[in-house]
């Protein structure tokens, strides 16, 4: 029980040296009681910070993770979800921010001590830097201390902090200099005096900006290794040429066209008069609202205005011909910078549908003349997809969120970006001076943001200037080398950027690069892990865990109820972005195969059998379950059959690799399929009473890192490995009391829903957990593509 544990002390030490954050989350808790308690201990970072380091000290012994290429910690990971244990401590958490969650058994009347560092590098947005800290304790703590120290060689222009949860008592404790200290007592913090809650919960906030100085920017030179921020103030503004794409298929009907259409009334109200700009729309057609770019008069913002509100529920390369030709023209001005802004949920429903070949065509028509941001709505917004073709044309992506604040997230995005200051920006060094340089050709600079590059230093006839300096006068805010770290940091980020949107050859290059880089500065990124062994259980056995970086994923399975509770086959697709779940049963007659997973790209098929019950029960009604599962990988060779009775690989090679596929069977009859460099699915037998007059034994498939696959993936599993958006609205009474009906809005259509509840075999294999969920009726028509029909097929290994 909770009042068992006592927290001693919650402390947040963040040290900023030119940008580069260093911070140390420590807690120390005490289990007061007579037996041994599991003590949990979680953090909230930001997703833009690498976790370097993590500990946890037990009566005297201290357990230090450690960072290790993925594959190599794969057998730690399989032990632990085999277990039963967490596999994954990081998980999402917001929209800016992740989660680290640990739990150790701690003896009677011990103290648990756990300390995490992570480090980032702070970007510059709307001419401030954000160091954001997520506090959130529980419970009152002795000690509870959050400080901050800051230090920039130029000096500080401005600093401000605040948080969500200061009230006028507690304002007054927070120190606002480059030492930032908040440190409430115990009474400070309880909600009133006779309160067990805490005030303290929430985000504390500290945003600043440094002096700029009238030249090429500041240069920090430490230990041999050399950092540039170049944001030179006072530039003057350049004229924009921009076309916003507005994708109004049916998949942005509703909310999400009406919020595009209020923030483009918004953003339109924002151009300058010296920028041009159009509106292109389509769904199965492409509609511009003018043949050519407009100049951002008063009368044609007002007319654009007209026809934006107008717009309802209804590509690329016009917006690019359209710019290429007024450029031809001459009717755009010589210095002005080209770009197009893409809103869409990123899911062609018409024309082309192979997503890389969609992103060749635009790339080989924009030709690196103009650059493409691209706005993604949604959790089902295929993310990836426009992540990598803006990055393959100067730009970049972001992920709108449905919520309320959707406009505001849009014009946020749009303000970024709207006041380009330079485009094309080399910065050279001498070439006798430095090596391993990082980036150091910038598309563009906008107004309020900064270019960061860096590089190590030859020999010692570098001048060092006045910078050096202040590694004597402030040794107590350098923490390690952190030039150096500052620098792979960036060079990281650069590798796994173009190890997504660069050539092949580059890709390979660059993830190798990347990876070595991240275990030679211990950077927990998505090619590393750290491995962190906790103290052995009772029954002599350790307990490994695994925390991995996130990347934007979405967990998805599939599972089989208790014939107790419905034998038919159950489908249930987690969200745990929202919290939720949906759920569909599959009713067909035995010997009907189903293709769960096909994915073209990679060559990746899962197809199931479902067979019924030994003989028709009482009530009349005959149980399918899944009984048989086929497994191909086209590229590795492999062809696996899972069946009740047996495992067999037929390998469609004359020589398969003993890597290609690894088979992990545990006691607790499940079966973790890991195919090379991809998918991982988790097979599990439920067993039945032998003499049972009906029902058989039958199988559950599950399916781990689903974001491995394609944007392709398809099936009525592979549909939803990378999202579903939907609303639910009009909550009524249903048939049973405790299952009341709804309104679902989903794929553009109105469905009755049901809440209830399914089974999650994963953690149980016997017994199974509750899991609440929308349950769609009529085998989830309106939520799956097509109907079940469709997902038919001939043979377990057949596509047709």
């Amino acid at each position: 029980p909770y009042s068992f544990v006592e927290v001693h002390s919650v402390t947040v030490d963040c040290k900023v040296t030119s940008r580069f954050a260093h911070t140390v989350m420590t807690s120390r808790a005490l289990n007061k009681a007579n037996s041994s308690q599991e003590i949990f201990f979680e953090v909230e970072l930001p997703k833009t910070a690498f976790i370097t380091n993590f500990s946890m000290e037990i009566e005297g012994q201290v357990y230090v993770g450690e960072v290790k290429e993925k594959e190599k910690a794969k057998k730690q990971y399989e032990k632990a979800v085999s277990s039963g244990q967490t596999a994954g401590l990081v998980k999402v958490s917001g929209r800016k921010m992740e989660k680290f969650s640990v739990s150790v058994n701690v003896a009677a009347k011990s103290n648990v001590t756990f300390v995490l560092t992570y480090e980032e590098l702070l970007q510059r947005k709307l001419g401030q830097y954000e160091i954001l800290t997520r506090v959130k304790p529980k419970t009152p703590v002795n000690e509870f201390q959050i400080v901050a120290d800051i230090y920039e060689p130029q000096g500080i222009a401005f600093i401000d902090v605040h948080a969500t949860f200061l009230s006028n008592d507690l304002l007054p404790l927070v120190e606002k200099t480059a030492h930032i200290s908040f440190s409430p007592t115990m009474e400070q913090q309880r909600t009133c005096p006779s309160c067990d809650g805490t005030l303290i919960d929430g985000d504390f906030i500290i945003k600043y900006d440094v002096n700029r100085a009238k030249n090429l920017g500041d240069i920090q030179i430490v230990n041999g290794y050399f950092v540039h921020f170049f944001a030179p103030p006072d530039l003057p503004r350049v004229p924009k040429n921009v076309v916003f794409v507005i994708d109004r298929s049916g998949s942005m009907s509703g909310k999400k066209i009406a919020q595009t259409r209020e923030a483009l009334l918004e953003i339109l109200k924002d151009l300058h008069e010296e920028d041009f700009f159009a509106l292109i729309e389509f769904d199965h057609m492409v509609s511009p609202w003018r043949q050519s770019l407009s100049k951002a008069t008063k009368d044609n913002v007002a007319e654009a205005m007209k026809h934006v509100h107008k717009l309802r529920d209804m590509g690329v390369l016009r917006a690019v011909s359209m710019l290429v030709k007024d450029r031809q023209a001459k009717r755009l001005p010589d210095r002005s910078v080209d770009m197009i802004i893409l809103l869409t949920d990123g899911m062609p429903n018409s024309g082309e549908s192979n997503l890389g070949k969609i992103q060749e065509n635009v790339q080989s028509a924009i030709g690196g003349n103009m650059s493409l941001f691209c706005l993604g709505f949604g959790n089902d917004v295929d993310y990836s997809f426009l992540d990598v073709m803006s990055k393959q044309n100067k730009g970049l992506a972001r992920r709108i969120y449905e919520a309320s604040d959707a406009t505001m997230q849009l014009q946020g995005f749009y303000e970024e970006v709207s006041s380009p200051l330079l485009s094309e920006v080399d910065l050279r060094y001498p070439d006798n001076a430095v090596e391993f340089l990082t980036t150091n050709h910038f598309s563009q600079l906008f107004n309020g943001s900064e270019i960061v590059g860096g590089r190590s230093v030859f020999g010692q006839g570098v001048r060092r200037g006045t910078r050096q300096k202040f590694r004597d006068s402030y040794e107590e805010y350098i923490f390690g080398d952190f030039t150096e770290r500052l620098w792979a940091y960036l060079t990281i980020q650069q590798l796994l950027e173009k190890s997504k949107s660069g050539s092949p050859d580059e890709k390979v290059n660059a993830t190798a690069k990347a990876l070595e880089m991240s275990l030679q500065y211990s950077f927990v990124t998505p090619l590393t892990s750290m491995v962190v062994t906790k103290p052995e259980t009772e029954d002599g056995t350790d307990s490994p865990l695994i925390a991995d970086k996130l990347t934007e994923v979405h967990f998805v399975y599939c599972c089989l109820v208790s014939p107790a509770v419905d034998g038919d086959p159950h489908f249930m697709i987690e969200l745990p972005d929202r919290g939720d779940a949906l759920c569909f049963n599959i009713n067909d007659k035995p010997g009907t195969i189903f293709t769960l997973v096909r994915d073209p790209e990679s060559g990746i098929l899962v197809n199931g059998q479902i067979i019924g019950d030994k003989k028709i029960p009482p009530d009349g009604k005959i149980n399918t379950y899944f009984w048989r599962f086929g497994i191909i990988h086209q590229t590795l060779g492999v062809r696996l059959e899972v069946s009740t009775r047996e495992i067999s690989v037929h390998p469609q090679l004359p020589f398969l690799s003993p890597f290609s596929v690894d088979l992990l069977v545990t006691k607790d009859r499940s079966l973790t399929v890991t195919l090379k460099d991809s998918v991982k699915f988790v097979i599990l037998l439920h067993k039945v009473w032998e003499k049972h007059p009906y029902h058989r034994d039958y199988l559950g498939f599950y399916t781990l890192d689903s974001h491995l696959l394609s944007p392709s993936v398809h099936g009525l599993l592979g549909q939803f490995y990378h999202g579903i958006e939907y609303e639910v609205t009009d909550l009524r009474p249903g048939e049973v009391p405790e299952k009341p009906d709804a309104t679902m809005y989903v794929k553009g259509q109105e469905l009755n829903v049901t809440r209830g509840w399914q089974r999650d075999f994963r953690r149980d294999v016997k017994n199974g957990e509750n899991v609440p969920c929308w349950f769609i009726h009529s085998n989830g028509t309106g939520l799956i593509d097509g109907d079940e029909t469709d997902y038919i097929v001939s043979g377990l290994f057949k596509t047709v």
